[in-house]
């Protein structure tokens, strides 16, 4: 009860400057963006974006699930900008599972090993990709992509290099730290 008061005391203090999308994603980060603003000082929020589990109909779900995203990450950092805090905020994308290279019956594709994580943020280093564009020539025996980045070394990075915290300790176990901020 006591952390909820704080919570509804940052709220409070917090207003948004920018308008955002009123779906899920946009109605959450303007949340996140109104509690950064009012001083919560939570280190970590988690978002859901639903959706991408696309096993059909997927030349069209997915463009609009993309353009979603996209609307309300441009919203969440113009709106942290007009409160001075956008380079205070690293955002990143994850999924529990990847998705198949070949296309199924039902214009979709199945579960696989592989899938994109995209950071976010002024404190990055630069633009671009790491670990290149995926290899379709070069699936597993399962007909999946092969990872190029442990998904972990981002984990690495962002936990060491961002937040200041052991990652050793909290990943179990050490993976190469990737060059990802200024």
């Amino acid at each position: 009860f006591r952390y909820a008061e704080v919570v509804a005391q940052a709220y409070e203090n917090g207003t948004n400057s920018v308008e955002h999308q009123n779906f899920g994603i946009g109605d959450q980060l303007a949340l996140v963006a109104r509690l950064i603003r009012g001083g919560l000082g939570t280190r970590l929020y988690m978002v859901t974006h639903d959706g991408f589990d696309t096993h059909a109909n997927q030349s069209n779900q997915h463009p609009l699930l993309m353009n979603y995203l996209a609307q309300a990450i441009n919203d969440f950092y113009a709106d942290l900008a007009a409160g001075g805090h956008d380079d205070r905020v690293l955002s990143m994308t994850f999924s529990e599972f990847g998705r198949r290279p070949e296309q199924n019956a039902s214009g979709g594709t199945d579960h696989g090993a592989a899938a994109p994580l995209m950071v976010f943020g002024p404190g990055l280093e630069g633009n671009g990709f790491l670990g290149g564009l995926p290899d379709l020539d070069n699936l597993d025996n399962n007909g999946n992509l092969q990872f190029t980045v442990d998904f972990r070394q981002v984990y690495a990075t962002a936990l060491s290099s961002w937040l200041g915290l052991d990652s050793r300790e909290i990943l179990g176990d050490e993976f190469a730290e990737l060059d990802l901020f200024a």
